[in-house]
């Protein structure tokens, strides 16, 4: 008798198997790559709308110290700009030297916080200093 060649049945089944095994692994690791893709655009797009803003910032309107707070892209990313006094924390604040330095210009310190995402969500920060323009009071 003639034997006969080719795969039997198990076989066929245990190779349809790894190979369904290697495509969920392969398109596992596609879509986390995918979701890394994506985390990082919001990112650079949370960036970039903070340097402009940070840039235009003292630029069209006077720097003022408070706080100020909007939007970027229908809601989409939600920003928070605190502008306070800077204090150095390698200097005392009780010594009076630093009270006769308060007349001429001072330092400010802008903290700007970038929201997006449900809920909390993500969020990135920026601290910059900016000097605030002198009073008319305070150049006498």
């Amino acid at each position: 008798m003639k034997r006969q060649r080719g795969y039997s049945l198990l076989e066929v089944i245990v190779a349809f198997a790894l190979l369904a095994l290697a495509l969920t692994l392969l398109l596992g690791s596609l879509s986390g790559a995918a979701r890394q893709v994506h985390g990082a655009d919001l990112r650079t797009r949370a960036t970039l709308h903070a340097q402009s803003l940070l840039a235009a910032t003292g630029i069209e309107a006077p720097l003022q110290v408070g706080r100020t707070q909007g939007d970027w892209e229908d809601g989409r990313y939600r920003w928070d700009l605190q502008v306070e006094p800077y204090v150095d924390p390698r200097v005392d604040t009780l010594q009076p030297a630093a009270a006769t330095l308060a007349t001429g210009p001072t330092l400010a310190q802008l903290t700007l916080q970038v929201r997006w995402g449900e809920g909390n969500g993500e969020r990135l920060q920026w601290r910059s200093l900016r000097l605030l323009p002198t009073t008319p009071d305070a150049a006498r």
